[in-house]
Order: C-alpha cells, then sequence, then structure tokens
C-alpha cells in the first residue's frame, strides 16, 4: 500500500484517521502503532514479525546499555552496544546484499570454470534501510548519553513503525521526537496544515514526478548507442526531475500526515537543484539521511579533525556506504564514488572560487554534474550507464524519425517537464524569493485551502487513469 494509491487514500487513512480521533488521548499511540502494523503487514506481511521482533530486541538492549551505564560497567554497555551495532547492520546486509554477494561469486566461479553454488534470491523487507538507521540512531544515543530510552516498547515500537515515515523516512532520531511521542497537541490548524502538505506532495509525485518519468523510462528503455547526445541528456534531466519530485513528494506526504496526527516531522528536502556545489546539494536533498551519515559514520572516523588527507578519505568512505546504502549494485558504488569525489574537489578549490563566480554559471553546473550522476541510478546495469554517459559528453547528432519522437516525448510530458523546471529553480530567483518571504500566508489561508483542493482533485483524476507506479526510493 503507497500514499498515492487509492486504497490508501479512500480506504486506510480515513479509517485510520477515524478510529485514532475517536480513541482517548492516553491510548492514541497504540492505534497509531497497531495502524501502522496493519500498514506495514499488507505491504510485507512475511516480514511484520521482522519489524517487530527486531524492536522488542533493541528496546530492551537500550534499556540494559542504559543500565550499565548507570551502574558503572562501562565495558558493558560498549559491548552491548556492539551487539545492537552488529545485530542490525548485519540483518541489513542478509537482507540487502546477500544475493549482490553471491551474483558476484557466482560470475568469479563461472570465470574459473566451476558451477555457481545454489541460491534462493531473498527478498527486501519494505523499508529496511531506513527503520535500522533509526534503531541505530537510538542504541548510539543512548551510549553517548544524549537521549534516554524510551519508557515503554510501544514509545519505542511507535518511533521505530510510524506508518508516515516507515517505509522511506525522513528518517528520525528518537530525542527529536520523544516528547511528541509521549505527549503531543491535535488541533484543527495541524490537521489542516497537514492535509495541504500531504496534498502538495500528492501532486508531486502524480502530476509531476509520474509524468516526466515516462519520459525517462521511454528513453533509458533504448539502447543508448542509438540514440543522440540530446536525446540522452533529456533522458537524464527527466529521470533527475523525477526522482526528486517523487522523493520530495513521498516526504512532504509523510510530513502532512505526521501533522494529522499531531507529530512535527522534520523537512527533508530544501530545493536541492538550486545547490552551487556539491557540499550545498547534500545540505538541501535527503537532509535526514545527510545528518544521520555525518553525525553516525563521518565523525565517527574521524570527520575533519585529523588531516586534510584524512577528512578526503572520510568523504569517499562515507559516499561509497551512501551509494551500497542505495541499493546492492554496482552502479550505486560508483554513483557513491561520483558524489564523493566531487566533495572532495569541493574542499579543495570549488567553495573558495563558487562564491566569485555568477549563481546562475555555478548551479548550472551542479545541476548538470549532478544529473549525470543520476544515470548512474537509472540505467538498468554499469556498462550502460558508462555508455550512456560517454555519449552525453561526447556529442553525437544520429538523426531519429520524427514519429518516434512523438512515441517518445509526448506535448504534455514536455509541459510537465518545464512545469518541474518552473518550480525547481525558478523560486531561488530574488524576485520571486523577495515575494514568497513579504507575503503573510496565515493571513491566505483560504489560498492553501483552494491549492490543497485543486492539487488533490487532479492526483485523483490522474490516478484513476493511471497504472501502478510506486515511489523510487521504496526499493532502497
Amino acid at each position: 500500500m503507497i500514499f498515492s494509491s487509492l486504497l490508501f487514500i479512500f480506504g486506510f487513512l480515513p479509517i485510520f484517521l477515524a478510529l485514532y480521533f475517536l480513541t482517548p488521548d492516553r491510548w492514541k499511540n497504540y492505534t497509531a502503532l497497531l495502524g501502522s502494523y496493519l500498514f506495514y503487514a499488507w505491504g510485507a506481511p512475511g516480514f511484520i514479525f521482522v519489524l517487530i521482533l527486531s524492536s522488542a530486541f533493541d528496546f530492551l538492549l537500550g534499556r540494559s546499555i542504559q543500565s550499565s551505564k548507570k551502574s558503572g560497567a562501562k565495558n558493558r554497555s560498549k559491548q552491548l552496544l556492539i551487539i545492537g551495532l552488529i545485530s542490525n547492520a548485519g540483518l541489513l546486509a542478509y537482507a540487502k546484499y546477500a544475493n549482490f554477494f553471491v551474483d558476484q561469486l557466482s560470475t568469479l566461479l563461472s570465470v574459473a570454470g566451476l558451477d555457481a553454488p545454489h541460491w534462493t534470491a531473498i527478498a527486501l523487507p519494505l523499508g529496511i534501510s531506513f527503520f535500522t538507521f533509526q534503531k541505530i540512531s537510538y542504541l548510539v544515543d543512548i551510549y553517548r548519553g544524549t537521549t534516554a530510552p524510551a519508557r515503554t516498547f510501544a514509545n519505542y515500537a511507535l518511533y521505530v513503525a510510524l506508518f508516515p515515515q516507515l517505509i522511506a523516512g525522513p528518517i528520525v532520531r528518537y530525542h527529536d521526537i520523544a516528547e511528541q511521542i509521549r505527549e503531543r497537541t491535535h488541533t484543527v490548524d495541524k490537521f489542516l496544515y497537514g492535509s495541504f502538505r500531504f496534498a502538495v506532495g500528492l501532486g508531486k509525485k502524480v502530476l509531476i514526478a509520474n509524468g516526466v518519468g515516462q519520459i525517462a523510462d521511454s528513453l533509458f528503455a533504448l539502447d543508448p548507442h542509438t540514440l543522440p547526445s540530446a536525446y540522452l541528456w533529456l533522458g537524464a534531466v527527466a529521470y533527475g526531475f523525477q526522482i526528486y519530485f517523487d522523493f520530495a513528494g513521498y516526504s512532504d506526504m509523510a510530513i502532512g500526515l505526521g501533522y494529522m496526527m499531531g507529530f512535527r516531522i522534520a523537512e527533508n528536502f530544501n530545493m536541492p537543484y538550486i545547490a552551487k556545489s556539491f557540499t550545498e546539494f547534500w545540505r538541501r536533498w535527503h537532509i535526514s539521511l545527510s545528518a544521520w551519515m555525518k553525525e553516525y559514520l563521518y565523525i565517527p572516523l574521524g570527520g575533519n579533525q585529523i588531516s586534510t588527507k584524512r577528512t578526503y578519505f572520510n568523504l569517499w568512505i562515507v559516499f561509497l556506504f551512501s551509494g551500497l546504502w542505495h541499493g546492492a549494485a554496482w552502479n550505486f558504488v560508483v554513483w557513491g564514488a561520483f558524489h564523493g569525489l566531487f566533495l572532495m574537489l569541493d574542499k579543495i578549490f570549488w567553495l573558495k572560487k563558487v562564491e566569485k563566480l555568477p549563481p546562475v554559471l555555478t548551479r548550472l553546473l551542479t545541476f548538470l554534474l549532478v544529473t549525470t550522476g543520476w544515470v548512474f541510478f537509472r540505467a538498468e546495469n554499469l556498462s550502460t550507464a558508462l555508455t550512456t554517459i560517454k555519449r552525453m559528453f561526447i556529442w553525437q547528432t544520429t538523426s531519429l524519425p520524427l514519429v518516434l519522437w512523438a512515441d517518445l516525448v509526448s506535448n504534455r510530458g514536455l509541459v510537465i517537464l518545464l512545469v518541474a523546471a518552473a518550480i525547481s529553480f525558478i523560486p531561488s530567483l530574488s524576485i520571486v524569493r523577495k515575494f514568497i518571504d513579504e507575503v503573510k500566508w496565515p493571513e491566505h489561508a483560504g489560498v492553501k485551502y483552494i491549492i490543497t483542493l485543486v492539487l488533490f482533485s487532479l492526483s485523483i483524476l490522474s490516478l484513476v487513469n493511471a497504472s501502478f507506479n510506486p515511489f523510487i526510493y521504496f526499493r532502497f
């Protein structure tokens, strides 16, 4: 079940919200937890017990770490933390990377003339990459003393399984939401704002991401050797907008659902395509993942506190890990290395130059480089990705019949592509920024309600006529 499905919008959500608001405040967490488990079980019935049992294990482990710290048994608390890290990372590694490892082993054995091992492919539990990071941060923060253990298992289980952000984030740290789990307010204003954010996210996903995705899918389905460079760039740009509006749309919907339930979930995107460097891009793109990587990987590796060479090495490792976290394939590893390389170049010289150059130039250059990186995400394999990028930069002018252009790119698709570009870039213009800053939005609440109704209506009309199209980040 996905947020942008008619089943969720007209089935699960209204029934859940009705039961949630009919429940007395002291019992609302239990209703939210039960609803979250039902939501997860609908999409992954075979893995619901993995989610519940692993949550119970980490809850008990967190209390044991705290108890050991209070009794002065520092070594024992560290040992318990290591057990927690190994169990969580081990479960993620087995579920997500075992198939990849066996595939690589089989390839090596076949080259050596040996038989490949018999292996039954493992299904990937929904959301495991995201809720594993939340569980790890919980244990580490207890060990560091920056958060206290959850008072009850229900509170901790809700932190892990809260359905608005369970499947694809934003990644939340326990101390950022613990107080809200214990006690939160429910107001009409919160609910209406949540409805507005949900409608905006639904529009981003259904009206924009799915629309430009048709262009990307059509072009990436073809052999890159047969396409001129302009078509390859069009496909890459279309995919760049698709993945942005798909994931940002999901995040908006998650934040909106959180507000409906009284939760304030942190923002996850801030106009990433107006970034003037890769460093700025990662401050604006998937903000919760960037924060997690910095806090629980980059800083423990030494961050920038040891030496310049070590700083570059740490960045490289973090983004190789980030690439592998996104998917078990060489495409993603190379994508991580690609971003790590440009982040190092930022530190070596680009950040010193960027303020001296025209913003339009630096934003365009960063956008084109980030778009190039997205080819690794979208291509079927590393070989295809490299061929595509090569032909993007070594200009090819292969002619194609006009009928093929009409099949690949409709006028509607091009209009949606232009709308996506306008939403991504125009708000960065000073005159638009000034307007946004000066308008007193609370005094124009009626505008929000109209926008909500229009976006919701258009999205539903599109969903009725569309085929199933899941969120891209669900596969991570």
